[in-house]
């Protein structure tokens, strides 16, 4: 079985096409979108995973074969996040993105295996600096081997990912890659400089998840365009795929810590509020809430938790005030911008595949 889980998603190749979300979808594309695009017929998950399965699992056989030290803590952290599972969507999205254009190589498998490091060591660090105690339902790194040593590892990873891209041979691959990873550390810095500030606005939110989580998916987009000697004009539009289907993604995510349960989160939900970050709900709930609904928004805030205005007071606020329906909208939007940015490409498995992912990033439960 082929795992392609983001966050504790396990979605499996059995997994049936998503059919739940559809009326939301449909409506509003209807009520926000001129023209309507025509989409291909919706493929099931297995056919979507189905086109790069083999080449998933070359992926997995790299990430755990380079994922080498002599040092037994390093081998420990190691099997540890590859127990995890998941975290596949950016190298099966480089690796649909070099079939769309008939591109076969050892190239892109070694390539997949690096994005996934570069983001490895990202969650690493992320949750170092969050104190978080779990990911994906079980003990986080750093929780059990201490903050010293998950930090280092995860620039062992970055380090890795560098040395394993410099042996492909391709300088605009390898400072594409550079570049995206400063990005992301850079959006990481300015998260925590906004951190607990009330007055962040939507495009400040916007550009750290885009520097946190987009820019990757932009990149992973590009790189699958670059071995497949593709025109300028088709690898930008692809970068504008994944840019969008990333901002797509991390919407959904911030949704989902209002609206998921802590046991399919695998972690604790309302967290990002806990910890200080204003999400675009949260956003959403100071812009147009009343003095009460910023009040008890502050005090989660300022209480770092849910002591004095419970979890579920905070999502029954957003609800009122149209907060998640807004959020829930712009990740839609940002959905239906992926697809059409792949309008320029002729119809094959591989893009009505690229089309039809959004549906199933927007569909998540968990």
């Amino acid at each position: 079985m082929t795992r392609f889980q983001e966050s504790g998603t396990s979605l499996s190749r059995d997994s049936p096409a998503v059919t739940t979300s559809e009326p939301l979808l449909n409506s509003l594309r209807a009520a926000t979108l001129e023209p309507a695009l025509s989409l291909p017929k919706a493929m099931a998950l297995h056919e979507i995973l189905g086109l790069v399965e083999k080449d998933l699992m070359r992926v997995e056989r790299v990430f755990k074969d380079e994922f080498l030290s002599d040092l037994q803590v390093i081998s420990d952290v190691a099997s540890h996040v590859r127990d995890a599972g998941g975290k596949r969507i950016r190298p099966a999205l480089l690796l649909l993105a070099s079939r769309l254009f008939s591109h076969s190589s050892d190239r892109m498998i070694t390539l997949g295996a690096v994005v996934e490091y570069i983001h490895t060591a990202t969650l690493l660090h992320d949750d170092v600096i969050d104190e978080a105690a779990t990911r994906r339902g079980r003990k986080s790194a750093n929780s059990r081997w201490g903050n010293k040593t998950t930090v280092l590892i995860g620039d062992f990873l970055y380090t890795k990912s560098m040395a394993m891209a410099l042996t492909q041979d391709n300088l605009g691959i390898l400072r594409l890659l550079s570049d995206v990873t400063l990005r992301m550390i850079e959006g990481q810095v300015l998260e925590i400089e906004r951190e607990a500030d009330l007055a962040v606005r939507e495009d400040q939110h916007i550009d750290i998840i885009r520097r946190k989580t987009a820019d990757l998916f932009a990149a992973c987009m590009r790189i699958g365009a670059i071995l497949g000697n593709a025109s300028e004009d088709k690898e930008q539009a692809l970068a504008a795929y994944g840019l969008a289907l990333g901002l797509a993604f991390q919407m959904k995510d911030d949704l989902l810590d209002f609206t998921a349960s802590e046991k399919a989160l695998g972690k604790p939900v309302g967290l990002d509020l806990r910890e200080g970050k204003l999400t675009l709900p949260v956003i959403y709930m100071m812009e147009t809430g009343d003095a009460d609904v910023r009040s008890k928004v502050a005090t989660v805030v300022e209480d770092r938790g849910f002591g004095r205005v419970s979890h579920a007071e905070i999502v029954a606020l957003a609800r009122r005030t149209g907060a998640l329906a807004r959020a829930e909208e712009m990740a839609i939007r940002q959905a239906e911008a992926a697809r059409k940015a792949l309008q320029v490409f002729a119809p094959s498995p591989e893009r009505d595949a690229l089309m039809t992912l959004p549906d199933f990033i927007l569909a998540r439960d968990h």
